[in-house]
């Protein structure tokens, strides 16, 4: 039976964040760093990095594949800033991450290869979370305009569109190329947001018609 990491799922979070950002911040220095001094780095245990990477070699692909995308990817969000509608900003972010270069690929298949099928005894592996927060904050004009559930379901919704798994889809499943898969993740993206919106302006319009006083009638 697979184990999970102790703690809560945000907890579990902070500090899975915290080993792959240690992990490429020692990366970046030159070298490959150990397991003893990513430990180190990330004021965690040599166990805890073990917990949350059964494999060495799946961190560093981790950390290496962050290091490659982190900022391609935050440029293209934040792109122009001040005017840019949602629309644009996930525009853009579902391009960065669908645009990659063939090293890029191999790395990220073979990240999927170590976490896809976990092993008796070893821990629960979650992948994505860059690929959420990203997807998270090219949405964040349109946080407080959502409930909780409805924003769940968007975020889940393009994290299905964009990202490794989708690219696989694209190139072994469909037979498309790069380019013709980056603009089919973008068209989904783009029919996600406008049924979201349409969502939205409805329930700004029931809303509204609750809100309106109801006249009094004459005798």
């Amino acid at each position: 039976m697979a184990v999970k990491p102790p703690g809560r799922p945000g907890q579990r979070k902070r500090t899975r964040k915290a080993i792959v950002d240690a992990a490429m911040a020692l990366l970046a220095r030159g070298g490959t760093p150990s397991v003893d001094e990513v430990a180190k780095y990330a004021e965690v245990s040599r166990r805890t990095v073990y917990l949350y990477f059964p494999t060495f070699d799946q961190l560093l692909i981790d950390a290496t594949l962050g290091a490659l995308s982190q900022a391609g990817v935050d440029r293209a969000i934040e792109g122009d800033a001040g005017g840019s509608t949602v629309e644009d900003r996930v525009e853009r972010a579902v391009r960065a991450l669908m645009h990659m270069t063939p090293d890029v690929e191999r790395l990220g298949r073979a990240l999927i290869r170590l976490t896809v099928d976990p092993q008796p005894g070893r821990p629960v592996q979650r992948r994505g979370y860059r690929r959420i927060e990203w997807i998270e904050s090219a949405l964040a004009p349109w946080r407080d305009r959502l409930d909780g559930a409805s924003w769940l379901r968007l975020v889940c919704a393009l994290a299905m569109v964009t990202g490794w798994e989708a690219l696989i889809v694209q190139r072994d499943v469909c037979g498309l190329s790069p380019r013709e898969g980056e603009e089919l993740s973008v068209w989904v993206a783009r029919a996600i947001l406008r049924e979201t919106l349409k969502d939205m302006e409805s329930g700004a319009s029931d809303a509204k018609r609750r809100r309106r006083p109801r006249s009094v009638g004459g005798g």
